[in-house]
């Protein structure tokens, strides 16, 4: 599989640079791609060439093409000749770079564009537009998405782990009103207890010990029904909240969500919701969770470019790839419109354009995404 794997990189590779050769003359329009084709995220560089290819195959214009060039992985050096070269070439608009940590070295390359996968921040910075899945498009269409389910009780959990701060900074900058916002420490050991405080859990369950007493010496039938009728519950009382927002992930985010079951959180009166999963399946194993929401990109999309993937590649694609195919197609568009792609201000278009991933929408420079809200229930990710 490495063998055929890297066939198919050296044919990419060829195509690219024949196809720059061919079109020397032409108008065309060259984009540049900054990946990690080298070291210890190669795989994910020969997955973003694999994707760009794909891209190329649907946009169908030899006037197109990409310059691939090695960024390395934290390699300020690699990723400044990278783009020295991209200068030479004659390239406006990069796709890259992957990490935000890199964002303060491009940034002296003003006289390009890069269009960064990276989630950190909607508002075009400098010379750069991140097109990522961005913390205030999912919190937008969360809050949304509790409003119209008629929820006026929100707490937001947050971690305390190294996003803290960043998490806290977008928070402030959105004025939510109305959220209440609950932190957790991301030790199972000391969560439970946390969330424990967060439930009034202790209260609730002497509520219970003490509404049982009260028919446990009683012989009438009625008493004996309501009495069985406690001995099924676990606590008595409502939580001070109708829905949670858990900014987590992974076992982090099954750990919290078991934390509220265990603490009795009534399911059918509280809203669960959490952060885009990338519909990771691993979800449907928390049992304990009836039905869990989260905004994302379009599934139907998504699906159909990993089966294509698949078909064309023989492999499964990393899910950062699918923002970079978006990337081309947006590229593309501004290209076509504008006749050309030379500043971030050509990326200023009025109404909303289409992606594989979403809706993008584009208004003083700033981008967001329109994404829809789905739901992990029996097995499915359905959309809501």
């Amino acid at each position: 599989m490495k063998k055929i794997s890297l066939v198919i990189i050296a044919y990419i590779l060829i195509f690219f640079n024949s196809n720059l050769l061919s079109n020397e003359k032409k108008s065309v329009l060259k984009v540049g791609l900054l990946a990690p084709l080298s070291g210890e995220y190669k795989e994910l560089g020969e997955s973003l060439l694999y994707s760009l290819q794909l891209a190329l195959n649907e946009i169908n214009d030899d006037n197109l093409y990409i310059i691939p060039r090695d960024s390395g992985y934290d390699d300020k050096e690699k990723l400044k000749n990278a783009v020295e070269d991209f200068r030479s070439q004659g390239v406006n608009v990069v796709i890259g770079p992957l990490d935000n940590k890199d964002f303060n070295e491009v940034k002296k390359f003003n006289d390009i564009v890069f269009i960064s996968p990276s989630n950190k921040t909607p508002e075009f910075e400098n010379n750069i537009i991140s097109i990522g899945v961005s913390f205030e498009s999912q919190m937008l269409a969360l809050v949304n998405f509790i409003k119209k389910q008629k929820k006026n009780k929100t707490v937001i959990l947050i971690p305390k782990n190294q996003y803290v701060e960043f998490i806290d900074e977008k928070l402030k900058k959105m004025n939510l009103k109305g959220f209440k916002i609950f932190k957790y420490s991301p030790d199972p050991k000391v969560l439970t207890g946390e969330i424990e405080i967060l439930t009034n859990y202790t209260q609730r369950k002497k509520n219970l010990e003490l509404r049982k007493k009260m028919f446990e010496d009683k012989e009438d039938e009625q008493s004996k029904k309501q009495l069985e009728r406690l001995e099924q519950k676990y606590t008595i009382g409502e939580v001070n909240f109708d829905s949670v927002i858990i900014i987590d992930f992974g076992n982090n985010l099954k750990s919290v969500l078991t934390s509220l079951v265990f603490t009795d959180v009534d399911q059918d009166k509280v809203l669960f919701t959490t952060f885009n999963q990338w519909f990771d399946e691993s979800i449907f194993y928390e049992n304990t969770v009836k039905s869990l929401y989260y905004p994302s990109i379009n599934y139907k999309e998504f699906k159909k470019y990993k089966e294509n993937y698949f078909r064309t590649f023989n492999d499964t694609p990393n899910e950062i790839t699918i923002l970079a195919y978006d990337a081309i197609g947006l590229i593309y568009y501004a290209w076509k419109k504008n006749g050309k792609v030379n500043a971030v201000s050509d990326f200023s278009f009025k109404g909303k354009i289409k992606g594989k991933i979403g809706t993008f929408s584009f208004k003083n420079e700033k981008i967001t995404q329109d994404l829809n809200i789905y739901k992990a229930e029996n097995n499915r990710f359905t959309k809501f």
